[in-house]
């Protein structure tokens, strides 16, 4: 009589060669060797955290998480209301104690809440989170996310995915998502936007200053130009986009400087003052500098050899 089993892998009933064969094939013994490999990398990943969180006598937020088995959000939550004590080292360093969290949980002991009435009348007003910032110089608000949208103009979705990936703290209290106003306002600004009066869209700024459209928000991003979203358009301020231009134009050899003409040919600047007025010679003028295109002052100079006049 052939004794028949199930496999332990895919379920499939065979005839097993020798009393300890527990899987139909190779395929299936090789396939389930590879799951429990699989199972104790993941067991293992799972547990390394903890471990290394318990030999560690000073945390990191994320690291008290992990130790608590919370949220972030709620440890800051925890030291914003003052029942956890931490540590501010830097701007982006704050530590948490382990003996402080130990300290936290002994002084709250569990207590069985019994179900209350709810009071009648006006509804309690939800408090915004506090800040996890202690220094004085450091701002201590936070935005709602309408306030945001409402201020910069901009869509929910785009606002929580430029928040998420530029690392802007948030804190979400009773459904609600807030975010740290200093960090908004460097970001989307950094400036005082209501000051500026003057905007260009990105087919405006490629178009004015001759840039290739792709080349635009690299520009505006590595020079950090104030910039503003309406509406799902982006505008660059057109002030401070010309100032960097100008700038640019102070280190461009495709300019010279009065003092660069009148060492090259010897003229005074009153000579310099009646050739670029009356031969239309391109000029752009940089803080206190004039800057004069250097193929049209060639040009004309060429033209007053050529007439005999004095170069």
């Amino acid at each position: 009589m052939n004794i028949t089993r199930k496999c332990a892998h895919c379920g499939k009933e065979f005839t097993p060669q020798s009393g300890s064969q527990k899987y139909c094939c190779e395929q299936c013994a090789d396939t389930a060797k590879q799951n429990k490999k699989k199972q104790k990398r993941e067991m293992f990943k799972a547990i390394e955290p903890m471990a290394m969180v318990q030999c560690q006598e000073y945390l990191t937020f994320a690291n008290a998480a992990t130790l608590m088995g919370c949220t972030r959000q709620y440890i800051y939550k925890l030291v914003g209301q003052g029942r956890l004590k931490a540590s501010r080292l830097s701007r982006r360093m704050a530590l948490i104690k382990k003996s402080d969290i130990e300290d936290m949980l002994d002084a709250s002991p569990y207590e069985r809440v019994l179900p209350m009435a709810k009071p009648k009348g006006k509804k309690p007003e939800t408090k915004k989170p506090a800040s996890i910032y202690q220094d004085a110089e450091e701002v201590l608000d936070y935005y709602s996310g309408e306030d945001v949208m409402r201020i910069y103009k901009v869509k929910q979705s785009w606002l929580y995915s430029r928040a998420k990936a530029h690392k802007i703290p948030m804190c979400k209290i009773a459904g609600k998502t807030y975010y740290s106003k200093r960090h908004v306002d460097e970001h989307f600004s950094g400036v005082d936007v209501g000051s500026i009066t003057e905007w260009l869209t990105t087919d405006e700024v490629a178009s004015t200053y001759s840039m290739h459209p792709q080349a635009v928000r690299a520009y505006v991003n590595r020079h950090r130009i104030p910039s503003k979203r309406e509406y799902g358009k982006t505008y660059y301020s057109k002030q401070h986009l010309d100032e960097l231009r100008r700038m640019d134009l102070a280190n461009d050899e495709r300019y010279m400087t009065v003092e660069d003409v009148k060492q090259m040919y010897g003229l005074t600047a009153a000579n310099i003052s009646h050739i670029v007025r009356v031969n239309n010679v391109e000029k752009v003028k940089v803080g206190v500098r004039n800057l004069l295109l250097r193929t049209d002052i060639e040009r004309v100079m060429n033209e007053r050899k050529m007439k005999g006049l004095q170069v």
